[in-house]
Parts: C-alpha cells; sequence; structure tokens
C-alpha cells in the first residue's frame, strides 16, 4: 500500500518561507521516477484546490497566485517531492497535501497545516 506522509508545516509570518516535505513508501524507486507529483491546499471553508505539479521527467505547471513564490521539486532517489514557498501570504493558508498519481492511480497524503499570521 502506497503512504505519502507531509511535514515542514507550521506557523510562518507574513513574508516568510516555509519547506513542505512529501514522502513515499509502499513505491519502488523506479516506480516513483515514472509517476506525477502534485500539492494540493484546502483553506478553510473552501474546497480543496490544486497548487502545482510536477511532471516524471521534472516539468512543472502553478496556479497562477503562486507562481514565482512556490517551487515543487522531486527527489526520486528519496522518493520525495518538496514545496518551498516563499513570500507567503495570509490567503496561503491552508492544509497542503500531496497526491501521487499515474494511469488513473492517486494516493494522497493526509496533509498538514501551513498558518501564515503574524
Amino acid at each position: 500500500q502506497v503512504q505519502l506522509v507531509e511535514s515542514g508545516g507550521g506557523l510562518v509570518h507574513p513574508g516568510g518561507s516555509l519547506r513542505l516535505s512529501c514522502a513515499a513508501s509502499g513505491i519502488s524507486g523506479s516506480i516513483f521516477s515514472m509517476t506525477y507529483m502534485a500539492w494540493y491546499r484546502q483553506a478553510p471553508g473552501n474546497q480543496r484546490e490544486w497548487v502545482a505539479t510536477i511532471s516524471s521527467t521534472s516539468n512543472t505547471v502553478y496556479l497562477d497566485s503562486v507562481k514565482g513564490r512556490f517551487t515543487i521539486s522531486r527527489d526520486n532517489a528519496q522518493n520525495a517531492v518538496y514545496l518551498q514557498m516563499n513570500s507567503l501570504k495570509p490567503e496561503d493558508t491552508a492544509v497542503y497535501y500531496c497526491k501521487i498519481f499515474r494511469a488513473g492511480i492517486e494516493y494522497w497524503g493526509k496533509g498538514i497545516l501551513v498558518t501564515v499570521s503574524s
């Protein structure tokens, strides 16, 4: 069974930075390297929204509101994906989830809270 565990969340002041990590287990490195990975977030009272995706060849796509501030990356040797978040704003406050997907199959992490507040 594939499991994803997010880490690195917490409280940060506006303008600050955080780096989220998502570690995948129950999947071989060769299979992991062929998957797509994505980050989503869900703010209080809102629906879950997509934030960024990284392909198996490390092509990246971002939500417009995070372009230039967030960077998604992956380390296939570690079966991990990361989200570097800079210049954080209060509106970035949400529970952040990672997702692994390929060929119609997807797995989600349980999420981690990021709070941006002064």
